[in-house]
């Protein structure tokens, strides 16, 4: 169960904002819009927080979709979405729509006019329309022309862009327009950076959907943290599909089922061990197993008769005295 807390002023009353409703809510689903309202009204009426239950229970949906839609609303730039703890627990920031400025406004006014007689910007956005599969507003035009000028790439590399948030299953202008920002503060300046960025996610993903199918999970059943855990074995820790395999299957044989915290630990102790290999775990656990048997053997013959000093007898004599001849 996740913990939200909200930072904002208190009100009586609940504001819906105008930018919220023309631009956000259309393109959101029910539940992710009644969350949102939800969460505002908490927030405004002075609630220092509430928990995903609390909410999943007064809008009767299930408690992930209420996690869902504060991760996409923190997607699409409505709120920010902090975590506070590694317990899924979060500070939520309503973003003031109405004022907010991104780095896209940057631009000057396009004369749309004047670039749908460009070949070049002509075809471009053709070609961005046939890759969303439908046709594109004027604000969307004006945006997608502005990354020109105000980020400096090149018709091919936003189509690359474009093309890469397809793919991902995100068509919405905004988040386009959140990936093109990135790109530009990350440094991508051309097409060799945009194919190198590509490669690395891509190579990033591919391990991780394979960890999620050796899980039984599926890639949309996963939280953004869940996210940060497997990025976090494979890159920081460097960590082997087969070693992550290992900690996965230990896993299942002590709690029965996929915990990530718990998988984490396993590979978080492995790491600070420097153990990067099967062969380096299977070494640790014979080493571990040998040093304990020993101890347990020791623990076993303490106590026991061999640890005291034998006495030793001479029978003839003791007979002797049984029977009384020593006399």
């Amino acid at each position: 169960m996740s913990t939200f807390i909200f930072k904002n002023t208190t009100s009586n009353f609940t504001p819906i904002s105008n930018t919220f409703i023309d631009k956000y809510m259309a393109n959101a689903r029910g539940e992710f819009v009644k969350v949102y309202i939800l969460g505002l009204k908490y927030c405004l009426g002075g609630e220092l927080g509430i928990n995903s239950a609390t909410l999943a229970s007064n809008l009767k949906l299930l408690e992930s979709d209420v996690i869902n839609a504060w991760h996409y609303w923190n997607e699409v730039g409505a709120i920010n979405l902090i975590p506070v703890d590694n317990n899924g627990n979060y500070n939520i920031e309503f973003v003031d729509l109405e004022n907010q400025n991104t780095k896209a406004s940057m631009s000057n006014s396009i004369n749309l006019l004047n670039e749908l007689n460009n070949n070049s910007s002509k075809g471009m956005l053709e070609e961005i329309q046939k890759l969303l599969a439908r046709p594109l507003s004027p604000k969307e035009m004006e945006i997608y022309l502005s990354w020109q000028k105000d980020f400096n790439f090149t018709p091919e590399m936003i189509l690359l862009l474009i093309n890469y948030c397809v793919n991902k299953g995100k068509v919405d202008y905004r988040y386009i327009e959140k990936i093109a920002i990135s790109w530009m503060e990350t440094g991508i300046k051309t097409i060799d950076d945009v194919q190198s960025f590509i490669k690395q996610r891509e190579d990033k993903w591919l391990g991780i959907r394979k960890i999620l199918t050796y899980l039984g999970i599926k890639d949309a059943d996963i939280m953004k943290p869940q996210e940060a855990l497997l990025e976090k074995w494979l890159t920081s820790y460097e960590m082997p599909l087969d070693v992550i395999y290992r900690a996965c299957d230990i896993c299942f044989e002590r709690i029965n089922k996929a915990d990530f915290k718990y998988i984490d630990g396993i590979l978080t102790s492995w790491n600070n061990d420097n153990l990067k290999t099967l062969a380096d775990i299977d070494a640790k656990d014979k080493k571990s197993f040998s040093k304990n048997s020993k101890r347990a053997t020791n623990t076993r013959s303490q106590g026991s008769f061999g640890d005291y000093s034998q006495r030793t007898y001479d029978f003839d004599e003791l007979e002797k005295k049984l029977l009384g001849w020593d006399k």
